[in-house]
């Protein structure tokens, strides 16, 4: 039986792909699976993963599919998911490595907790010059039930390094969830549906992970759109919370994530991919805030916190003091947008 199925979308990666797949061929735990999903790349990545693999042990758990055209990487892993097998299933993105251990310490710990339909480690923000690697750490809870105060805890800390975890196929299947269409924040939206529906939880506090910073990459390469899917994905967010019944359970969380990450999180990603922001793109993000949380400025962490608050008023009440304002504040702190 496959123990873990690990999804790669592979797309551009040649100069990165042969040690993140010399990472995944050193890992301990034994019955595995490695989907490597060509998604019509312009150079020979999935060539050089087939070198890297020959004659390897275990060249047969390699598998390599290929849709009819570009999708992405969200999409892309949806094309691999039900053709997967395993009991639990990972993604790694194709430019990133993993450390010899990660998979079998968070299957084994999973286990552990009866099957926990999460498992999550830390991760290494690395980057290509000789600037040093940071620890990216999820929000903290006590393995076992993913009761009512754990969930809340996640929710309102929450952050998306979605490939720390490794997800309970039957969780995934059971509660539908998938990586939205459009190209932007998907990672979050998929991570945040889990953390809303999965019933059990476990850990491994350590830094498996590897997640590199290089010029080309997603989160690198500018699009003067993006914001407009960022808001979209955050509104399918808010959509999936109530169809699936707990939208009112977690009212504040689910709101206050939309506040950070679907429109905060807009502001500054249109401030970064536009060199001429104008005023209308500002009061088009604060319109679909009001359409979707109306009652944001009475939200309990939104109150609590200054950064967000400070930065919500001068987008609304100083728009003009913003557009002079949040360039040089985007420029000095370069936030993943």
């Amino acid at each position: 039986m496959v123990k873990v199925s690990v999804i790669l979308p592979v797309y551009g990666v040649a100069q990165y792909i042969v040690k993140c797949t010399e990472s995944l061929l050193a890992q301990t735990l034994d019955d595995m699976e490695f989907i490597y999903v060509d998604d019509h790349g312009p150079d020979n990545s999935i060539e050089l993963v087939k070198q890297t693999i020959a004659g390897h042990p275990r060249e047969g758990q390699f598998r390599f599919l290929k849709p009819e055209h570009n999708m992405g990487a969200g999409m892309a892993r949806n094309f691999a998911i039900p053709q997967s097998e395993g009991e639990y299933i990972a993604f790694v993105d194709s430019d990133d490595w993993v450390e010899p251990n990660m998979f079998e310490e968070l299957y084994n710990e999973a286990k552990r907790q009866g099957g926990a339909d999460l498992c999550y480690c830390q991760a290494s923000k690395d980057y290509l010059n000789d600037k040093p690697s940071e620890i990216l750490r999820s929000p903290e809870v006590e393995p076992g039930e993913f009761a009512h105060a754990k969930r809340v805890h996640f929710l309102a800390n929450y952050v998306s390094y979605f490939w720390t975890f490794i997800y309970r196929r039957e969780q995934i299947e059971n509660n539908a969830i998938r990586y939205p269409e459009e190209r932007s924040a998907d990672d979050s939206y998929f991570v945040a549906c889990n953390l809303l529906t999965a019933k059990t939880i476990a850990r491994v506090d350590k830094p498996f992970y590897h997640y590199l910073i290089r010029p080309g990459s997603v989160v690198t390469t500018k699009n003067t759109t993006k914001y407009q899917k960022r808001l979209a994905v955050f509104g399918h967010l808010m959509d999936y919370a109530k169809k699936c019944g707990v939208y009112e359970e977690f009212k504040s969380e689910v709101d206050y994530i939309y506040i950070k990450k679907g429109c905060l999180s807009s502001v500054l990603n249109y401030i970064y991919n536009t060199s001429e922001p104008q005023r209308e793109v500002l009061a088009e993000i604060m319109a679909e805030l009001d359409r979707q949380v109306p009652d944001f400025a009475t939200n309990t962490y939104y109150r609590n916190h200054i950064a967000p608050k400070a930065m919500m008023q001068l987008v609304r009440k100083c728009p003009r003091t913003a557009l002079w304002l949040l360039p040089k504040y985007v420029k000095m702190t370069k936030p993943t947008v």
